[in-house]
């Protein structure tokens, strides 16, 4: 008598089970958000019943997928793994996704040539179904460079330039003006700005809305430049009391700038907020900790990581996608301000 092994769930059976086509309960298995949520729940049922597997190897030969997404991140390790919050928590969101759709994660640092070009020729040689790019410095070429070579492409910022790969943004100017507003309501009338990197969208989208609503004010700018760290926002701080020693205002792009901002005030004898209020952008984790707990425009780190991917997973599944999906900000009122 010889041992029978038992043969492998097929996947017209989890079809049969859930009652549903194959074709759908393939696209439910291959990670297709487009199919109705009841559906994808019995289909997801009827694979934990019958404890069902698929076959990845097979999958790949038969659609050229990896079941693998980069998620490229233009900058430093030290940059990255910095008490930096948008990171990890973009990171955060996008795998929270990736996982949901079984799907692989690979994290690519690219914050030099030589890594830039390690992450194009990874890319384009097939490992990864799709690309998701966050923290875009200047008009990088590679996003567009991998959609034209039929790479499957979502940013999380407007990309700059010309760039036709479809995006994720939070509302910049909403956020900005609504920091300004808060001030100027505050009584507040010589308003000065730790302005982000300017080869960065973020950057220049939060110094334009900045000088934007002080225009409409009737009040004068004054700007000092800094790179969205904590070091920056220390140095530009001491430059704006030197340009401006009675401004009573600050805006700074970033929580980490305005917590540098915070530490050069103090140094400086300088009481927060009866002397100078002082009003970051983020809402990380440290702004609530900060002394005192730092006022600030909220944007949904992670939301922006999970609506990131969502993107990608629909342009996976064959659907055409927004070119861009705006998300809202908030402002949070603290004691800074």
């Amino acid at each position: 008598m010889h041992d029978v092994t038992p043969s492998r769930p097929t996947l017209e059976q989890v079809a049969r089970r859930a009652g549903v086509s194959r074709a759908t309960a393939s696209r439910v298995v291959n990670g297709s958000t487009t199919v109705a949520q009841p559906i994808r729940e019995a289909v997801h049922r009827a694979v934990a019943e019958l404890g069902y597997v698929p076959n990845l190897a097979a999958r790949t030969l038969v659609t050229q997928r990896t079941g693998s997404v980069a998620l490229i991140l233009p900058e430093t390790p030290n940059r990255v793994f910095s008490d930096d919050q948008f990171f990890p928590g973009v990171v955060r969101g996008v795998s929270q996704e990736l996982e949901a759709a079984d799907r692989q994660l690979v994290l690519m640092l690219v914050g030099s040539a030589a890594a830039h070009e390690r992450a194009e020729r990874y890319t384009t040689g097939g490992h990864v179904d799709g690309v998701l790019f966050a923290s875009i410095h200047g008009a990088d070429p590679l996003p567009d460079m991998l959609a034209r070579a039929g790479v499957p492409v979502v940013c999380s910022g407007r990309p700059l330039g010309r760039s036709r790969v479809p995006y994720v943004e939070v509302d910049q100017h909403g956020g900005v003006a609504a920091a300004v507003q808060h001030l100027l309501e505050r009584g507040r009338r010589r308003i000065a700005t730790i302005a982000g990197p300017q080869d960065m969208v973020a950057g220049l989208d939060r110094l334009a809305a900045f000088r934007k609503v002080l225009a409409g004010s009737g009040r004068r700018s004054v700007v000092a430049m800094g790179d969205f760290t904590r070091k920056s926002g220390e140095t530009a701080m001491r430059q704006l009391l030197e340009d401006d020693p009675k401004l009573d205002a600050v805006f700074a792009a970033s929580d980490l700038m305005a917590h540098g901002a915070l530490r050069t005030l103090r140094q400086a004898g300088r009481r927060v907020p009866d002397d100078v209020a002082v009003v970051g952008f983020d809402d990380s984790g440290i702004a609530q900790y900060m002394d005192p707990p730092l006022t600030t425009v909220r944007q949904p780190i992670e939301r922006i990581g999970q609506t990131l991917a969502r993107q990608l997973l629909r342009l996976l599944a064959g659907e055409r996608i927004e070119e861009s999906v705006v998300l809202p900000t908030e402002l949070i009122v603290r004691d800074s301000s």
